[in-house]
């Protein structure tokens, strides 16, 4: 049997995105099985002079907008995400660092999105459904103040 190709090496692949990790200041690292919801987007404005001559408008860029981000992990006795979300019913509000990291096969970090003052505005528990076998999920919608793009 001959050995796998490998790729050129100019070449660019791109990564998978099952594996991850999550780290999240203050929290006892753990694991997720999905991420979502990283996205920026810049609202458009469109402008026209009271004294133009046309009937065509200007767009410009009006306020940035950074998507809530959900995190999905199999329910466990680890309480950390409940007592986070739990502390802000309260008026606790504790905003916190999250990293996102991508993983290459070799679970060496490769890309990281920052989340800036992240804290927890939702919390959803499984469905519990007596016919099903699948893992009960929880999910955490984290709402921020920035998302960066940093070298990991």
């Amino acid at each position: 049997m001959s050995p796998a190709p490998q790729p050129s090496p100019g070449r660019n692949d791109p990564f998978t995105g099952g594996n991850f990790r999550v780290e999240i200041d203050g929290i006892t690292s753990t694991s997720f099985s999905e991420v979502c919801g990283l996205e920026i987007s810049i609202e458009v404005v469109d402008y026209r002079a009271g004294d133009a001559r046309t009937s065509t408008e200007q767009k410009l860029p009006g306020l940035t907008k950074f998507n809530n981000v959900t995190l999905k992990r199999g329910l466990t006795r680890d309480l950390a995400l409940w007592n986070w979300i739990n502390a802000a019913t309260t008026g606790n509000v504790s905003r916190r660092s999250v990293g996102i990291i991508l993983l290459d096969q070799t679970d060496n970090p490769v890309l990281r999105w920052q989340l800036r003052n992240a804290w927890p505005c939702k919390w959803s528990g499984p469905v519990l459904n007596a016919g099903c076998s699948e893992v009960a999920i929880e999910e955490l919608e984290l709402a921020h103040e920035g998302l960066e793009f940093v070298a990991p």
